[in-house]
């Protein structure tokens, strides 16, 4: 089973891992990265299954520890655990505080949609991670997390 939300409000339809496990070439990347195929296989942040990057993600271990879908459902919403998160140095990131409110205000399933939709390409319909910038289909520009970071602030 595949899950595309998370504890945090990031989107895993538009991780690179997520995507690489989705095309099957976890192997091919695995190589190019230098890294095992093992710590690259993922079904999602919500499943048993995630990338090396995600197993000890303090965020999902609290969340679980909790027994909570999503963050903002905790007492200590926004936690400095989150909001630490949000402004680190990765511009993908920034943007959960922002999700965690429209998952709240529109519910999981719609805004699961609206990412569905946000996280292909207009003129194809190509599916696209976080920092891609250009279609690896069709080549056209594509909106990534650095721009949403950039209206964020």
């Amino acid at each position: 089973m595949k899950r595309l939300d998370t504890y945090c409000g990031l989107y895993c339809g538009s991780c690179e891992i997520f995507l690489v496990n989705q095309k099957g070439i976890v192997e091919k990347t695995a190589k190019e990265w230098e890294m095992s195929s093992e710590d690259l296989y993922c079904n999602g942040c919500k499943t048993d299954n995630n990338s090396v990057f995600c197993r000890d993600c303090q965020i999902k271990l609290c969340a679980e520890s909790k027994e909570l879908e999503f963050c903002f459902q905790c007492d200590d919403f926004p936690c400095t655990d989150l909001i630490n998160f949000k402004n680190d140095e990765n511009p993908h990131h920034s943007i959960v505080l922002h999700n965690l409110d429209d998952i709240k205000n529109i519910g999981m399933k719609r805004w699961l949609k609206e990412q569905e939709k946000r996280w292909r390409c207009p003129n194809c319909g190509e599916k696209y991670s976080w920092y891609d910038e250009k279609c690896s289909n069709c080549d056209s520009s594509v909106r990534s997390c650095v721009d949403d970071e950039k209206e964020i602030k």
